[in-house]
């Protein structure tokens, strides 16, 4: 086997960079998932008076 067969390997730059954008796409879907996942379980665990506070406190850093 030649050292010319090795670098003979063909591949689409563009593909495999969209390839890795859809996987990065996809991890950071699934982590805000389980980040909201995680506030709302601990939002659930707060007196009503904290719940407000923080449903006030995220309506005003959206608008």
């Amino acid at each position: 086997m030649s050292d010319s067969s090795c670098t003979n390997l063909k591949y689409n730059k563009l593909k495999m960079y969209e390839k890795f954008d859809n996987q990065l796409k996809e991890i950071d879907e699934e982590y805000r998932t389980a980040i909201i996942t995680f506030a709302m379980a601990k939002i659930m665990d707060m007196h009503k008076t904290e719940q407000n506070k923080v449903a006030l406190y995220l309506f005003n850093c959206i608008n």
